[in-house]
């Protein structure tokens, strides 16, 4: 097979470096490794080795393959040695100078038909291209971490960027068995700009005290689908390198509210609790094993009020459905009686808003999280105001977890959990579709590869429905009077025209 790239350059025999390394051998391409600390080059390739070696030995890969492809990669001593590279690719620190001054002595080495590109992840590709001669040759090529196992590349076009560069990149980056999704040169690009509304929303929440770390990653990991907690996900990027990123979109955005930092984060950062790599984070790590205090268990009761159910309950038929499965004696009545449980299920709304707008007693009234289809979650949320009595929680609590499923009981707040945190993806989503970031199509396949969501946001909001995400972002908006959750105009089209979040404009 003919490679769109025969021989490359890789600056930086750091973990990036080495995986595209790595995986540019093993496309097919002659690699030259280059790194500017005394023996760190050779370093990367032997760790290189030692991956094929791996694979070998498990039968992954057989013996001539691992030797062909130990063979195409070289230690290069300097710059110069790069002259014959077709594409060179930097990925050292994340420095905007630091890149600027490489890419200047690169472009006076290589030959002009060759391709620049760099691994940046937060910075801008048009800032580092800023001193190029050439920059229509200059386009990012973003891996993810580890690059062998994450499947995705984004391929980012600077301001003056030929399109026919970008099309080549990611011809290549398929022959390197990954999908190339194509983005214009905006902070964080696709996938760290799409992530930003899973951590901040849940930083704020807990900032808040809505919910500790534990019960906010126990929500959205069973109640919402997601493979891991924000909590747990902080704790394995580290610290060090998740905030300056979050300070880095929020600063190249002017500030934009959706995107806000949180003090929690800094605070720990300058602690050095920055997760799993120092033993300490949001979680504490023993031998490497996150250690994490058990549930309490739910309330027993033996007897149980009967339940009064909103009639302006979301999936109120469901929600009645669920009550009478698990025992409870439904209140019928146009209204509550004096001894009844109240539940409310709002959208977006919290509890004591909607006990105060609808007159309900506030000391009877607790929320229940309808967003998601009971049967499709491991966990059911509920939600007191201040003014609900212990009992009457403690009620709700013993009825919910009467099936043996999971029930986490937290403070109130404008939205769920899982409402105010799926909201903020779907929007935020949404936004980077109104700004032409990049197709829905890429879109979704990045954030799926990149973040490992169960679903692209835009398939989420379609899931729950884009009505739905509406309401939940109109209501947050009013009881927070915040512009972060003002929805995007993009969103607000197709829901008020009942289109997919997926439908493509002509």
């Amino acid at each position: 097979m003919t490679v769109n790239y025969t021989r490359i350059g890789v600056v930086g025999a750091g973990a990036m470096g080495r995986g595209i390394a790595q995986i540019a051998a093993q496309a097919g391409s002659e690699v030259l490794l280059l790194d500017s600390f005394e023996g760190a080059a050779a370093r990367g390739r032997d760790a290189i080795v030692a991956q094929w070696n791996k694979l070998h030995e498990k039968g992954r890969i057989d013996e001539a393959t691992r030797d062909a492809q130990i063979a195409r990669v070289r230690i290069a001593e300097s710059a110069q040695a790069l002259a014959g590279c077709d594409l060179v690719i930097e990925a050292v620190v994340e420095n905007l100078e630091v890149k600027r001054k490489l890419f200047a002595e690169l472009e006076a080495i290589v030959t002009p038909g060759a391709t620049l590109a760099t691994n940046t992840s937060s910075l801008s590709v048009t800032a580092i291209a800023s001193g190029l001669e050439h920059p229509e040759r200059f386009a990012g090529f973003h891996f993810f971490n580890p690059v062998p196992l994450m499947k995705v590349v984004e391929v980012v076009a600077g301001f003056k960027t030929a399109p026919e560069v970008c099309s080549r990149l990611a011809g290549y980056a398929a022959q390197m068995g990954h999908s190339a999704v194509q983005a214009q040169d905006t902070p964080g690009f696709i996938v760290n700009h799409a992530g930003r509304g899973y951590g901040t929303e849940a930083l704020r929440i807990v900032g808040e005290g809505v919910a500790d770390f534990v019960t906010v990653d126990r929500i959205l990991r069973e109640q919402a689908g997601f493979r891991l907690g924000p909590f747990e996900l902080l704790d394995l990027t580290a610290l060090d390198v998740s905030h300056p990123v979050m300070e880095s979109i929020y600063r190249q955005y002017y500030d934009e509210p959706r995107y806000r930092p949180s003090v929690i984060t800094a605070q720990r950062l300058a602690a050095g609790a920055l997760g799993r790599k120092t033993g300490e984070g949001f979680y504490r790590y023993e031998d490497g094993a996150m250690q994490q205090a058990p549930e309490a268990p739910a309330p027993k009761l033996e007897t149980l009020p009967a339940v009064w159910v909103s009639p302006r309950a979301a999936r109120r038929a469901e929600l009645l459905r669920l009550v009478n499965t698990l025992g409870a004696q439904i209140d019928s009545g146009a209204s509550a009686a004096p001894q009844s449980l109240i539940l409310v299920a709002p959208l977006g709304f919290d509890v004591t808003t909607v006990a105060a707008v609808d007159r309900l007693d506030a000391t009877r009234t607790v929320g229940i999280d309808m967003l998601i289809d009971d049967a499709a979650s491991k966990r059911r949320v509920l939600a007191t105001n201040p003014a609900t009595r212990r009992d009457m929680r403690d009620a709700a609590h013993a009825l919910f977890a009467r099936d043996g499923k999971a029930v986490s009981v937290i403070r109130d707040s404008g939205g769920f959990v899982t409402q105010r945190v799926i909201g903020t993806i779907v929007n935020i989503a949404a936004d980077m579709c109104q700004q032409r970031v990049c197709t829905p199509g890429d879109l979704e396949t990045a954030v799926q590869l990149g973040l490992g969501y169960p679903r692209g946001p835009l398939a989420m909001g379609n899931l729950y429905g884009p009505t739905n995400m509406l309401e939940v972002l109109f209501n947050m908006q009013t009881v927070y009077g915040d512009p972060r959750y003002r929805p995007s105009p993009w969103l607000r089209r197709r829901g008020a025209l009942g289109l997919s979040l997926l439908h493509e404009e002509e």
